[in-house]
């Protein structure tokens, strides 16, 4: 299987770096091929030109940009959601990894 590309956006990309260790954590115990990586909003559409993206979460705090990264992820055929608040907050990886999953098989 190929590998999928999840791309975490927050403020800073920062807050969301334990999130993605745990997701990471869950798609090997659970043999998913992915690459699981947070960026800064500032750095997100860059980084859709140089790495490949198969879904966008956006960080609950950064949920208003929504709207700015649709478009974009239009023209690459990329899926995006917000991350659950409460998986977010509890830092579930489990959980936004199955709703990321869900999203782009």
């Amino acid at each position: 299987m190929a590998s999928k590309g999840i791309m975490l956006v927050c403020a800073a990309g920062m807050s969301t770096s334990m999130l993605v260790s745990k997701m990471q954590k869950c798609a090997e115990e659970k043999g998913i091929n992915a690459d699981i990586f947070a960026v800064s909003a500032d750095e997100a559409l860059t980084k859709l030109e140089t790495r490949p993206v198969d879904i966008i979460l956006l960080g609950p705090q950064v949920r208003y940009m929504k709207g700015k990264f649709e478009a974009k992820a239009a023209e690459h055929d990329i899926a995006i959601d917000v991350i659950n608040m409460q998986d977010y907050g509890m830092m579930n990886g489990e959980n936004v990894l199955e709703s990321a999953m869900a999203l782009i098989n």
